[in-house]
């Protein structure tokens, strides 16, 4: 199937698709701001430039699209018809860079939480869901393990870690 839009269209399209303080980004940042919570945001010496970071929690935040983060069985994710193979390729880069910064991250003691867009893009699940993300970051030892409306597991308590403020000069 051939796209409907021209090749100029398409290209004006994608770059006005915004990299970061996207809607679902400002809607996390917000209710954590609410709730008493400090943070960084967009860190460029983490790798992966957390969208949130919480050094006092040493916790930090990723609020991945749907689409362009390859989230697996989400009904917001589909590869476009047209150009299919670049898009499969691009989809499966992000995810790899994604697994990557996660383990690098870990290894210097960060504890990573990833909010997907689907998880709070209806008002209905929004407010339950950012409440157990803000109770999963002040209370790390607890065990969260949030079911999403696709039934995936998004929030997962990890051990805390013992590992000191990592700085990482990869970005």
């Amino acid at each position: 199937m051939a796209d409907v839009m021209t090749t100029e269209q398409r290209s004006r399209c994608m770059a006005a698709i915004k990299g970061k303080d996207t809607n679902p980004e400002l809607i996390v940042r917000k209710y954590l701001f609410s709730r008493g919570l400090r943070f960084r945001v967009q860190v460029r010496k983490l790798l992966g430039n957390p969208d949130i970071v919480l050094p006092k929690y040493k916790t930090v935040i990723f609020v991945n699209g749907c689409f362009w983060h390859g989230h697996e069985d989400c009904r917001y994710f589909r590869l476009p018809k047209s150009n299919v193979e670049f898009w499969k390729e691009k989809i499966e880069r992000n995810v790899a860079r994604d697994v990557r910064n996660e383990a690098e991250l870990k290894a210097l003691g960060w504890r990573i939480i990833r909010v997907w867009e689907c998880e709070i893009k209806t008002v209905a699940q929004r407010e339950e869901y950012l409440k157990h993300l803000y109770d999963r970051i002040v209370n790390p030892t607890q065990s969260y393990l949030m079911e999403t409306d696709i039934d995936k597991p998004s929030i997962a308590a990890e051990p805390e870690s013992e590992q000191s403020y990592g700085n990482n000069n990869h970005s």
